[in-house]
């Protein structure tokens, strides 16, 4: 997706979201983001997280049936930041191989988290950082705080850098916008109770019973998402900005029509801009 993207654009950033680095090698990443920054040089943003994501058997499937431990992630990021520069420590057991291809820019490097734990990742490992409030927005201003008081800069970053992560639904009515957030409710309420991952009709949302803590979930879950029209999100995008005081915001709508997922970030861009 990164590489289709870049390909059939010309200015614009992109990189991941987050891979889920405890699913997979740090060499084999390295060297995936390294092929990626060279075919578009600094254009490329490697974002990595350490959720374990999917169900066990997914994630074990990811791995050739190799358990591997959440604990390894900060390890993890230090052998992946040694790949990108070729630069792993002598008693390294890899310290022999080298990431290519060869590089004269570096992919920019971006740490998920949704505690101030991972704000302390980024701001350690000198990475940007990216505050998920579309998991746990309680947590976001003492993560926030946290990085930029703490941050330490590196060969990937001089500065703190930070973009904060929301789910954000848009329509040209108010009316419009909670009807098309249906679906995200209901496919958010199914994830967290672990029965579906696909995300419903608005007919079948509506049409789907609920319970009276159901009902209660959807509303606290609301607290994760903007949604309203192109000036409401415009407001609510600003005032978190304030609260957060951050660089810039990933934007996830996760509604069922492809074209109104379109039309909403299209809504959003032209009122920003």
């Amino acid at each position: 997706m990164i590489s289709h993207i870049a390909s059939n654009t010309k200015r614009i950033r992109v990189g991941s979201g987050g891979v889920l680095l405890p699913q997979y090698s740090p060499y084999k990443i390295a060297e995936n983001f390294k092929v990626l920054e060279v075919l578009f040089p600094n254009r490329i943003d490697a974002g990595v997280g350490r959720s374990p994501g999917g169900s066990p058997s997914t994630r074990m499937a990811l791995t050739d049936g190799i358990r591997k431990s959440m604990n390894e992630f900060p390890r993890q990021i230090q052998d992946l930041q040694g790949y990108f520069l070729n630069q792993l420590p002598i008693e390294h057991p890899f310290y022999d191989v080298k990431a290519y291809p060869a590089l004269t820019s570096l992919p920019e490097m971006w740490i998920l988290g949704i505690s101030h734990r991972g704000a302390r990742m980024a701001a350690e490992h000198g990475t940007a950082f990216t505050y998920g409030h579309f998991i746990t927005p309680e947590n976001g201003v003492r993560a926030m705080d946290y990085y930029y008081t703490h941050f330490q800069p590196s060969t990937f970053l001089q500065k703190p850098k930070t973009n904060v992560c929301v789910f954000v639904v848009c329509a040209e009515t108010q009316e419009e916008a909670e009807e098309l957030a249906l679906s995200q409710d209901l496919w958010l309420l199914a994830v967290e109770k672990g029965i579906d991952t696909r995300i419903p009709t608005i007919e079948e949302a509506k049409n789907i019973p609920l319970t009276t803590d159901d009902t209660m979930k959807i509303q606290e879950n609301r607290r994760r998402m903007i949604i309203g029209t192109p000036q409401r999100v415009k407001a609510e995008l600003l005032r978190l900005r304030e609260l957060y005081q951050c660089d810039e915001f990933m934007i996830i709508t996760n509604i069922y029509d492809f074209h109104d997922k379109i039309r909403s970030y299209t809504l959003i861009a032209n009122e920003l801009l």
